[in-house]
C-alpha cells in the first residue's frame, strides 16, 4: 500500500494531528524543504514596465489605458493580498489526477466497495417480509415501509452531505468514513428491533448515513481522472452502485432460509463494518480543493507568512449563514422546479429507479407464487438485473470511448447532447424489457423468457442513468452539488413510494393467467411516454440551455 493512502487517510490524519504533527508528515514539513520564492514573506510579484525599444505608439496607447485604471488597479492590489496556493508544477504526485494508474484504480475499487456494502442494505431484507409480517402481526405495506424510508433516506442526505463534500473545510474522506462508522453502528439497533416502528426509523437513519457514497461517489471519481476518461470510471463505480440493491435479495434470501430475517441486518453490521475498517486506514482524501488547503496551512506555518491561502478558504471567509442556507437546502429545491431540463430528467430517472424497487415487489409474484421458486431461488433470479447492468454498462462503454474520450483526446470540442443518442436507446429498451417481463410471467411459459425481459430492461435502465446523469453534468458544471443533490431527493423520495403500492398494483391487475401483466404494462406506457424527453434533448438541447439561467 502506498505510503500516501495511509497519510491521507481519516487514521492517518488523527495520528498527524494526536502527534503533534511528527508522524505522516508532508514534504513541506521537512527541515530541508525550501518553499517556493513566492510563498516567502518578503516576495514581490515582478511589475510589468515597458522596455526602451517598445513600439511607441503602443506604450502610448498602454499608458493612456494604465492612467485610466492606475486608481482601480492600486485599490485591488492594496486589498488582494494574498498569495494562492497550486500544485508544484503539471506532474505534482500529490496530485490525485496524477496518481499512477494502480493507485488510481484501488481507489475507485474502495469507492465500489463502500457503495456496495451500504447500498445492498436498501433490499436486503425484503426476502424475510413474511417472517416480518407474521412476527409483528402487520400488513404486506407496512412490512414493506422499511424499504421505503431507506431509500427516501438516501434522498434526504445529500442535501447535507453534498455542499459539505464541496466544501474544502470537509473534504470527500472525513464524510464518508464518519457516516459509515454510524451506519455501522444503527445495524445493531436495527437488528434487535421489536417492532415496525422503530425498524422504519431505523432504516431511515440508515438510509441518511449510507447516501454520502451514493451522492458523492461519483465525484469522488473524477477527483482522480482527467475528463476524457471521467464517464469511464464513473460507469465502473456506477456498475457497484446499480448492481447493489439487486444483490440485497439474493444475499437476503439465504440469510433468511439459514438464520431468520434479523440476520440480514447482522449481516449489514459485518460488510459495512469491514469497509469501515478497510476506509478507515487506507482512503486517502481525494479532493484537491481539501488537499490544497492543508497545503496551505503547512506553508503558513513553515514560512510564518499569513498571506498564503486558497480561494476557497478566502471564500468560506465570506459567507453567511443565510447563504449557506441558500446553498445547502434551498438552491438543490430552486433548480429542481424551475429549470425545465432538469425537471424532466429528475421526473425520467425518478421513473426508471421506481420501477427497479418495483421489481422487489413483482419477483415474489412471479417466481414464489407462479413458478413455485424457493426463497433462495427467487433471490437468484435478480441475478438477471445484474446481467442486464452488466450489458447495459458495455454498451455504453463503447459508446462513449468513442463518441467523448477519443474525441477529447483529439482535441475536438464535445457538446453534452453527445450522451443523448444512447439514451433514447436506453429509452427504447426499457418499455420493451417491462412488456416482456409482465406477458411472459405464466404458469404455462417458461421462467426464462421473464428474466430476459427483466435483463433487458435492466440494461436501458442502465443507459438511462449514465447518459442522462453525464448530460447534467455537463450542462449545469457550475451548481453540480445543488442539481445532483436536487436529483437524489427527487427520485428517492419517489422511489420509496412506490414499493407500498407495488403489490396492490399487481395483484389487482392481475389476470387469471398472467400475474403480471396489467401491472407491468402500466409500467411499460409510463416508460414510453418518457422517451419523448430525450427524444427532445436530442432535437432542442442546445436551445433549452441557452434559455436556462442555471446551465454552463
Amino acid at each position: 500500500m502506498h505510503y500516501r493512502f495511509i497519510r491521507d487517510s481519516f487514521f492517518g490524519r488523527m495520528v498527524y494531528h494526536l502527534s503533534g504533527k511528527k508522524v505522516f508528515t508532508h514534504k513541506e514539513e521537512a527541515a530541508d524543504y525550501v518553499p517556493a520564492e513566492k510563498y516567502l514573506p518578503d516576495y514581490k510579484a515582478p511589475s510589468k514596465e515597458l522596455t526602451e525599444d517598445s513600439d511607441v505608439a503602443a506604450g502610448e496607447t498602454e499608458a493612456k489605458e494604465l492612467d485610466a485604471t492606475s486608481a482601480a488597479s492600486s485599490e485591488t492590489v492594496a486589498k488582494d493580498t494574498n498569495i494562492y496556493v497550486d500544485w508544484d508544477g503539471e506532474d505534482d504526485p500529490e496530485n490525485p489526477q496524477n496518481w499512477p494508474f494502480i493507485q488510481k484504480a484501488f481507489f475507485i475499487f474502495e469507492i465500489a466497495f463502500l457503495t456496495t456494502s451500504v447500498y445492498i442494505g436498501s433490499a436486503v431484507y425484503t426476502p424475510g417480509i413474511e417472517e416480518i409480517m407474521e412476527e409483528f402481526q402487520i400488513s404486506q405495506t407496512l412490512a414493506a415501509l422499511p424499504l421505503s424510508m431507506f431509500v427516501i433516506g438516501y434522498g434526504i442526505g445529500p442535501m447535507v452531505f453534498s455542499p459539505m463534500s464541496e466544501n474544502a473545510i470537509f473534504g470527500r474522506t472525513s464524510i464518508y468514513v464518519v457516516t459509515l462508522f454510524i451506519f455501522f453502528i444503527l445495524q445493531i439497533p436495527t437488528a434487535l428491533a421489536k417492532n415496525i416502528a422503530s425498524l422504519s426509523v431505523l432504516r431511515l437513519l440508515g438510509g441518511v448515513f449510507a447516501s454520502p457514497a451514493l451522492a458523492t461517489g461519483g465525484a469522488s471519481v473524477v477527483d482522480v481522472l482527467a475528463m476524457p476518461y471521467a464517464p469511464i470510471g464513473i460507469a465502473s463505480w456506477a456498475m457497484a452502485a446499480v448492481c447493489g440493491p439487486s444483490l440485497g435479495p439474493l444475499v437476503g434470501s439465504v440469510l433468511t432460509v439459514k438464520g431468520g430475517w434479523r440476520w440480514t441486518f447482522w449481516f449489514m453490521a459485518i460488510i459495512s463494518g469491514t469497509s469501515f475498517i478497510t476506509l478507515l486506514f487506507f482512503l486517502p482524501e481525494s479532493y484537491s480543493k481539501t488537499l490544497l488547503l492543508r497545503k496551505a496551512k503547512r506553508l503558513r506555518a513553515k514560512t510564518g507568512n499569513m498571506n498564503i491561502t486558497t480561494e476557497d478558504e478566502v471564500a468560506n471567509s465570506k459567507l453567511t449563514v443565510r447563504e449557506i442556507a441558500i446553498e445547502t437546502l434551498w438552491r438543490p429545491i430552486e433548480i429542481s422546479i424551475a429549470e425545465p431540463v432538469v425537471l424532466m430528467i429528475n421526473m425520467y430517472i425518478a421513473l426508471v429507479y421506481s420501477i427497479l424497487y418495483l421489481w422487489f415487489e413483482a419477483y415474489p409474484i412471479a417466481y414464489l407464487g407462479v413458478y413455485g421458486f424457493t426463497l433462495v431461488e427467487m433471490g437468484v433470479s435478480y441475478v438477471s438485473i445484474i446481467v442486464g447492468i452488466g450489458i447495459g454498462c458495455i454498451i455504453y462503454l463503447l459508446w462513449v470511448r468513442k463518441a467523448f474520450t477519443a474525441k477529447l483526446l483529439a482535441g475536438e470540442m464535445v457538446v453534452p447532447e453527445v450522451f443523448i443518442p444512447v439514451a433514447i436507446i436506453g429509452g427504447t429498451l426499457m418499455p420493451i424489457g417491462t412488456f416482456i417481463f409482465g406477458w411472459t410471467v405464466a404458469k404455462d411459459l417458461h421462467w426464462i423468457g421473464s428474466l430476459i425481459g427483466a435483463a433487458i430492461f435492466a440494461a436501458g435502465a442502465f443507459l438511462i442513468f449514465q447518459t442522462l446523469f453525464n448530460y447534467l453534468g455537463m450542462s449545469f458544471y457550475r451548481y453540480l452539488a445543488s442539481v445532483f443533490a436536487g436529483n437524489d431527493l427527487f427520485r428517492s423520495v419517489i422511489a420509496g413510494v412506490f414499493p407500498l403500492f407495488g403489490h396492490a398494483l399487481f395483484n389487482n391487475l392481475k389476470t387469471d393467467r398472467f400475474a403480471v401483466g396489467w401491472g407491468s404494462s402500466i409500467l411499460g406506457f409510463l416508460t414510453l411516454a418518457m422517451l419523448a424527453i430525450p427524444i427532445l434533448f436530442y432535437l432542442n438541447g442546445p436551445k433549452l440551455r441557452a434559455r436556462s439561467k442555471w446551465a454552463n
